[in-house]
């Protein structure tokens, strides 16, 4: 049979407490790479707010609506480069002008970890072939 009192409960660990000993816990992921919807929108919100805008305003002279811009601002949403230009146009911005701040963006929040030396991005090479104009593709280069 068992080897417990009856009246006594068995205590099963379901995860091994720190005086048991066993495989050590994995390393702590990596952060994430911030997406780029949420790089946008604290652009478009950083944009909005310096010129002392409300969200009413600028969604009003974008044509789209309030709560959507809201949403876009927060990162909520995947806003398509129509809804940008809008966005970015009513702010007074080209949508390059947008997206160069974002990448700007990018590059400030994931800048203290990169793995990739600072002296192989600044001459454009990136181990990616030939430099043509110091970038390897020739300008920005923006995936999905």
């Amino acid at each position: 049979m068992t080897d417990h009192a009856p009246n006594e409960a068995r205590v099963i660990p379901l995860r091994p407490g720190p005086a048991a000993s066993g495989p050590p816990a994995p390393p702590a992921a990596a952060p994430r790479e911030p997406l780029w919807r949420h790089l946008v929108g604290d652009v478009l919100r950083k944009e909005r707010q310096a010129q002392e805008r409300t969200l009413k305003d600028v969604a009003d002279a974008a044509r789209i609506s309030m709560p959507y811009l809201s949403e876009v601002e927060r990162g909520r949403k995947e806003a398509s480069s129509e809804v940008l230009a809008a966005a970015a146009g009513a702010l007074g911005l080209g949508l390059g002008d947008l997206l160069a701040r974002t990448h700007a963006e990018l590059v400030r929040v994931t800048s203290h970890r990169s793995a990739v030396p600072a002296r192989s991005i600044r001459n454009g090479s990136m181990g990616h072939g030939p430099v043509r104009n110091g970038s390897a593709h020739g300008g920005l280069c923006l995936a999905a």
